[in-house]
């Protein structure tokens, strides 16, 4: 079909007061006379309907099968008449490279207007071709949602309920710690001699320096608190810049002399995190097969890039787009109201209802036949408390358009067999602040989101920037190694593997607002992560 064809029927549907299904849509793309069957499947339609369905536009088919053919033919002969259809001048294709290593740190090649870039680990990758029409087999798609917390909060605000979050934390996580050391709870430590091999499970509860410029880590169990000495000339060091408070770590080491007196400390000499396993082998689609994996959309904002919005919806309508059957947005469809000082001067829709009517409206130049999921983000109107739940029906209602599948934040997202943590990343910005220049930065958002999955929970630190809701459950916690992390919120473009995990951080398709410039942020805009699900290889397509 035509790169816009699609975009086009919807919006035209839309201008009558009907949405319409994606396969629906499809199939009017695919007529010969796209326009001409959409008014006869209008008419066919009840009155009193506000959805085109595939039934309508078969009737309309059926009942006008020889105009059809007729059409066909004469569509084909004009196509002959006017040439093949060129290639987007906008788009190119880059070079396949090595695999991706596990931090990433060269910047895929850009050059001016819309391009594409294939990273490190892009083997196989296919280069740019004709941008026909689409051809899909929508019922070889599959989705599976997981961790989706959406009406399942249960939590007050009373002292109770962060008791029991934290509980929970601590005791999912130390399950994936203990069997790699001989744990002892903190009680039962003071009554071992002192020089004795000692090892614990803890939540880190504060970290400060001694005089002597060594590190003293309190660990807290359900027992009890025990103090532990990181000493300043010893490697593992540098491990506790890493830290975190509340995130729940092993160490393993020696009880001071004087232990059994009541005073003892543990003398450290290793440190264990949860992490992900080395030799960890993710999980690949059984079929050819992709996902495009964007955030950060901020419809409403004056700086929101519409025309490379539409560049992106356009390809992802042609033959180049064949394989992307999957659209996985991390989290603020739209700027939102209040977020930060002065957002309403920056604002292109203040009322908060309008910026997500709006945002529905580029939702459906997005082919009818893609799986759309999505997360909602700190500018989202949900509560800004992680785990934030799913939108409301009202919000659902009028981003009805594609039948989204809308989820929780966090969430995992099984694709085809291919599990994606997806997670806005709020607590980001808290690692990049909290850890070394070398662990985490702006410039490698990546390398934050390695954090977390050596971690093993998406937003450690309470008490900071990130607000955390107490719960019965820590749905934060990430139990299961997914193939692919997925996140946003900094506006940064970042890739790599940890451990075999593909994880992407991919920007924003918002231009640097006043705000972002005064706390200097320099927006990666309108890059579109493109993951290969039965390889896993990725391919990252920029339309600005």
């Amino acid at each position: 079909m035509p790169q816009e064809t699609s975009a086009r029927i919807v919006s035209a549907l839309a201008s009558r007061g009907y949405n319409a299904d994606r396969e629906a849509v499809t199939l009017l793309a695919n007529a010969a006379d796209p326009v001409g069957t959409m008014e006869r499947a209008l008419e066919t339609a009840p009155d009193d309907a506000i959805k085109l369905s595939v039934e309508h536009v078969k009737s309309a088919l059926d009942a006008d099968s020889g105009r059809s053919k007729h059409a066909s033919a004469d569509a084909a002969a004009t196509d002959a008449a006017d040439g093949p259809t060129d290639p987007d001048p906008s788009v190119s294709t880059g070079t396949a490279a090595a695999t991706s290593p596990e931090s990433a740190t060269d910047v895929p090649p850009e050059t001016g207007g819309s391009t594409v870039a294939e990273p490190p680990g892009a083997g196989g990758a296919r280069s740019a071709g004709s941008t026909g029409e689409r051809s899909i087999d929508t019922s070889l798609q599959s989705v599976e949602i997981r961790g989706d917390m959406t009406g399942q909060s249960t939590g007050t605000g009373e002292y109770g309920d962060f008791v029991d979050v934290f509980r929970d934390r601590y005791e999912r996580l130390s399950r994936q710690l203990r069997g790699r050391i001989n744990h002892r709870p903190t009680d039962a430590l003071s009554s071992m001699a002192g020089g004795s091999e000692a090892a614990i499970v803890g939540m880190v509860s504060d970290i400060r320096s001694t005089a002597s410029g060594h590190w003293l880590i309190e660990l807290e169990d359900t027992n009890g608190v025990y103090p532990c000495l990181v000493m300043k000339d010893r490697d593992i060091a540098d491990l506790v810049g890493e830290l975190l408070f509340d995130e729940v770590i092993a160490v393993e080491g020696t009880l001071s002399d004087d232990n059994s007196d009541g005073d003892g400390i543990l003398f450290v000499d290793s440190i264990h995190f949860p992490e992900i396993p080395r030799t960890y082998k993710p999980s690949t689609a059984d079929r050819e097969v992709s996902a495009a994996l964007i955030s950060d959309v901020h419809v409403g904002s004056q700086e929101f890039m519409a025309e490379a919005w539409s560049r992106f919806t356009e390809w992802l309508h042609t033959e180049e787009a064949d394989r992307v059957e999957y659209l996985l947005l991390a989290g603020d469809m739209v700027e939102g109201v209040g977020v930060y000082p002065d957002q309403d001067e920056e604002l292109d829709v203040v009322d908060i209802y309008d910026q997500y009517r709006e945002f529905s409206e580029y939702l459906k130049e997005v082919p009818g036949d893609m799986e759309v999921v999505m997360i909602p983000g700190n500018h989202d109107a949900v509560r800004l408390a992680e785990p934030q739940p799913a939108f409301d029906e009202e919000l659902r209602e009028i981003m009805s358009a594609h039948d989204c599948r809308i989820t929780s934040n966090p969430s995992t997202v099984d694709v085809e067999g291919v599990s994606v943590l997806m997670y806005h990343g709020v607590s980001l910005d808290e690692v990049i602040a909290e850890t070394p220049d070398e662990t985490a930065t702006y410039d490698e958002p990546h390398k934050a989101m390695y954090q977390l999955l050596k971690k093993r929970h998406v937003a450690p630190q309470y008490g900071g920037h990130t607000r955390l809701a107490p719960e019965a459950k820590d749905h934060l916690v990430i139990d299961e190694v997914p193939d692919v992390f997925h996140a946003g919120h900094v506006h940064k473009f970042g890739y790599g593997k940890y451990h075999n995990v593909l994880t992407i951080n991919s920007g924003c398709w918002q231009a640097q607002t006043a705000f972002q410039e005064s706390v200097n942020i320099d927006p990666d805009c309108a890059m579109a992560p493109i993951v290969d699900l039965d390889t896993l290889d990725l391919t990252i397509r920029k339309f600005a």
